[in-house]
């Protein structure tokens, strides 16, 4: 009868305190490297932003050297993707996907002629889709 009284301690399982140190740990690690990935990954979008911006303003610059003049207000920015009917010499797409022109937020980027910062302005609002803000809810543009 004692055999069957004797504890096995052989069993290869997990008791249940040291489970919950498992998960205390983990829960450690996430809360100290989730902000960290959160913060790289809206930097990202801003950077992403910037390297489009200037892509939509170098078409912007080789519609003009065809056409004579930036699009129309307008015309705006998918003047850059389809010839509008008022561009005589227009030459492209200067843009190869109507997606160009969106930000990494899924908004059309802002365009702007006469722009307040240049001859043409193209920018975005970031996250937050006002004017303004700061971090990754700051307008990105060309100046």
């Amino acid at each position: 009868m004692t055999k069957f009284l004797k504890r096995r301690r052989d069993d290869g399982g997990f008791t249940l305190l040291e489970m919950l140190v498992v998960l205390a740990i983990m829960g450690l690690l996430a809360a100290i490297i989730a902000p960290q990935v959160l913060k790289y990954l809206g930097s990202s979008r801003t950077q992403t932003a910037k390297v489009q911006i200037q892509n939509v303003v170098a078409a912007a610059e080789l519609y003009r050297l065809d056409v004579g003049r930036y699009p129309t207000q307008e015309e705006g920015l998918n003047a850059l993707v389809a010839q509008p009917s008022t561009a005589a010499g227009w030459n492209g797409p200067y843009l190869q996907k109507p997606s160009a022109l969106d930000d990494p937020w899924g908004q059309p980027y802002v365009y702007r002629i006469p722009g307040k910062h240049g001859e043409i302005d193209v920018y975005t609002l970031g996250s937050d889709k006002a004017e303004g803000g700061t971090g990754e809810a700051a307008d990105v543009g060309n100046w």
